[in-house]
Formats: C-alpha cells, structure tokens, sequence
C-alpha cells in the first residue's frame, strides 16, 4: 500500500470511528459532510436513498441502528475492513486492473474450501461429492494474494460445508486482516468456541442456510435441522455477531419463504440479512421439478421489493434482482468460483471450466476462453429480469461452452450443457412473458430506473478521505 493510500485509508477509517461514538447523533453530520466535499454526481441515488432513511428513521434507519448494536470491536474492526478495504480502497483498483487487462476483475472470489459435508440435502449437487477433495490451506492462501493484487478483497466461502474446514478458515482470517469472508453455511457445526473465535478475527461473517418453516427446512436438510439452526443464531445474537441468512427456494418451499411472518423471524433471531437464491436443476440427477412457477417468481419478486420498503432487513434476490447490478454477475464480472478441485468455474451454477487453478494463475483463468465469452457476451439480455445464460437464456450456455471447447467440471456424473439446457429451457420459455411485462411495467417504481448503465457513477476516494479528516478534527464538537 503506497503512503497515499494509507493517508487515505487512516483517514477513512477515522470516519468510521467517528460514527461509531454516537452513531445517532454522527450519521446525519456524516451525510452533511459528505454533500459538502463530493461531487453530487457521484452516487446520487444511494446518497439520497441513505438521506431519506436518515430524516424519516424508516426501515433502513433502523437496520444501521441494528449494525451499531453489534459486539463494538467487532462492528468496528468489521465495518473498516467491508467498507474501506474491500470497498471504498478496493474498487478503483479493480476498475485499473480492468482496464489493464481487458478482462473481468471480480469484487468476490467464492471458494470450496472443502466437499465434504455432514448434511446431504435435495437437490443439492454436493451432497454426492463426498468427502475426498479439498482446497488446501496454501491453495487458499495462494487465490487470496492473488485476489488482492488484483483488488478483491471479498471471500466468500461455499461447499460441501465450509465449517468442516473452521479451524483453517479462522487462520485465514487472521493472515488477511483487510479480507473479508463470507460462508455459506448450515450452522450445524457453529458452537461457543467458534463464535470467540469470530470475536477475536472480527472479519468472518456466516450466512446460514434455512428455507422457510421448521417443516420445509426439515424437509429439505433433513430432521431436526432447523432446530440446530436456531440454536446456532441464538448464540450468535447472544455475542452480538454479524450473521445472515441464505434462502434457496424451490416450487416445494417457495411459498412458505416469501411470507412476512418469516422474514419477522429472521429478524427476531437477530439476522441482518438474506440472500434468496432461485433452485437452478445442476447435475445429472437434478429434477427440473423443483424449480420455481412462474407465478411463484413474480410473487417473489413483488414480495421481497415490499418487504424492502417495510424491514430492518438486507434483502438480495439473485434471480429476480439483475436490474440493480446490470444482469448477470458471473465470469467474473463481479464474483466467480472455484471449487474443491481447483476449476476455476464463472458461476457457482455452472460447472464448466477451461482451466485449474493448480495450473494457472488466478489471472489467466479470468483471460481464459469461457470467462472472455461472458466478458464479450454480458449482459446476455437487455431485460435483466432474465440475466442468466442457463436459466432464462439457455441457449447462451451451450453456445459458449461450444465455442471454448470447455469442460464440465462436476464431481459425480458429467452433464452436458445440453442436457443441462434441457431442464432449463421449458421454464425459460414460461418466465419470459411475465418478465417482458413485469419490466415493461410504466407503473413499477423502477421503471424510470430501467435506463441505467453501469459506469454511471464514479467514486472519489480523496474526497471521501477529506471528510474523513475533517471530521477527524470536529470529532469533539
């Protein structure tokens, strides 16, 4: 880090701690400070989103409060690390290295530090992977300095189930303090000794998997699962830890996700928020029927934008959501995958690859033929309603997967993308009306919205900086 990036870093990070010593008193001074030395043009949208929360304490008022409630050192060293370093300090190096290179440059690596797994749920490809293959603890440490020289300082752990791994994943932690890690799990194994070793790394955030009621978890994770979550959650409320939750819906559970009375129980148990992930048919023995209605989409997609305008509660449907980060994500755009093996796959649904992050570096592999289709080929429909290459554009998978000579990469039984495109392709033909009319809607509030690109906005680090040091000196004002 050059010392002007440690000038501003310190600077920021003093806002922060500003903030963080009366956060009820200091937000509103933050925002006055921030119209006051930034540019308007630069993110209008979030600034006068963040601005209205603030004057009207709605909903999103409270989900800050709810961050400052947190266990202060972890809240502290958490919010400096997410914000500045893999954020705020992390962007402009990925736009340079973008620029650079020509190619995709990821926010978020996701890893499979291990298929093992003491669960084996429906529908889910890892249950048949076994116990065998594992990224090791140097392979890991390898694909984060590479990751950080390229700017990504985002991790995001994904399995089999990772906490089969903890005690390499908190040594991770500890290596890479200006990191931040995300995991994808069950909770099962999250007990005492794991959550002060959560408060002692400060960097390390669970996002625990549960799909509705007792009943539609159970069903799908097995007995008695859905209890053991709950004791996970409690005990990481109880030591003021940040945590979410990981929603995958299906035709079986779709319905019994998108109520209030459940998302009032996430909040309860003291999450602060949920990621919903549309089931995707992956691998030969996949059923088809487990994916999603039409109607159950659109209600989905009604009920998460009003439950936004109503909870404490950060929401992210990653289907129905591809308006707010300009269609599809994968390739590298924003994150890519890496599984238990080493391939180095776009996305965490696909399972083809070109290249082994055994054999490569973590750059060639964002220049390898597959992840340069989807840099030429993103967005792969004008409509981000329907984003994706294998679910609502199944065609496009094929194709590319053709054109690169691509491999499939499943550990259990190879399926090709043809057969993957099979299962895709009578779902994709029933979304697309409904999509077409959702997005053509003039009466949807986002429908002014619609004509956003990306590139847009542009951050101002030295400026966000000298707010920081002017705050610095108003601190005791």
């Amino acid at each position: 880090m050059s010392l002007a990036q440690s000038a501003e870093r310190a600077a920021l990070c003093k806002l922060i701690d500003y903030v963080d010593e009366d956060p009820e008193a200091r937000i509103p001074k933050l925002m006055d400070m921030v119209d006051r030395y930034v540019p308007s043009d630069v993110f209008p949208a979030q600034r006068a989103a963040f601005s209205r929360a603030i004057e009207s304490r709605n909903n999103w008022y409270e989900l800050m409060m709810r961050v400052f409630d947190l266990n202060p050192e972890v809240r502290r060293r958490l919010l400096k690390c997410f914000l500045v370093d893999a954020n705020v300090l992390a962007w402009p190096i990925q736009e340079r290295m973008r620029d650079a290179h020509q190619c995709n440059i990821p926010w978020a690596i996701l890893l499979d530090p291990t298929s093992a797994c003491n669960l084996r749920c429906t529908g889910c490809w890892a249950a048949e992977y076994g116990h065998a293959l594992n990224l090791s603890y140097e392979d890991i440490c390898s694909i984060i300095d590479q990751g950080r020289e390229l700017g990504v300082h985002v991790y995001i752990y994904t399995g089999g189930e990772p906490l089969v791994r903890k005690a390499d994943l908190i040594r991770i932690c500890e290596r890479y303090p200006d990191c931040a890690f995300l995991c994808f799990t069950n909770a099962t194994l999250i007990d005492e000794e794991f959550c002060q070793d959560l408060i002692r790394v400060a960097n390390f955030v669970p996002a625990i998997s549960a799909e509705g009621s007792e009943a539609t978890t159970d069903e799908r994770r097995g007995s008695g699962t859905y209890a053991k979550i709950e004791r996970a959650m409690d005990l990481l409320r109880e030591h003021g830890l940040p945590f979410g939750i990981s929603a995958c819906w299906t035709r079986a559970n779709a319905d019994a996700i998108a109520t209030e009375q459940n998302m009032d129980w996430m909040i309860e148990k003291g999450a602060l928020f949920c990621w919903y992930f549309h089931f995707m048919p992956v691998g030969r023995a996949a059923s088809a029927d487990l994916m999603p209605t039409p109607e159950q989409r659109e209600r989905m997609y009604r009920f998460v934008r009003e439950m936004r305008s109503k909870k404490p509660l950060f929401t992210m449907d990653f289907q129905n959501d591809g308006e707010y980060v300009g269609g599809c994500i994968a390739g590298g755009r924003r994150y890519l995958h890496i599984n238990a093996a080493g391939d180095v796959e776009p996305c965490v649904f696909i399972h083809y690859a070109n290249v082994n992050i055994h054999d490569v570096s973590l750059l060639d592999a964002l220049r390898s033929p597959l992840f340069m289709r989807y840099y030429e080929g993103q967005p792969f429909n004008a409509n981000h309603l329907r984003p994706c290459p294998m679910l609502e554009n199944p065609n496009e998978l094929p194709r590319m997967v053709a054109e690169t000579a691509a491999h499939c990469t499943d550990l259990v039984e190879q399926e090709s993308p043809e057969e993957l495109r099979e299962k895709t392709a009578p779902a994709a033909a029933a979304w697309a009306p409904v999509a077409e009319r959702l997005w053509s809607d003039p009466s949807d509030p986002d429908h002014e919205r619609r004509g956003w690109r990306e590139g847009q906005a542009e951050t101002d680090i030295s400026r966000l900086a000298r707010v920081g040091r002017d705050l610095e000196h108003e601190g005791g004002r």
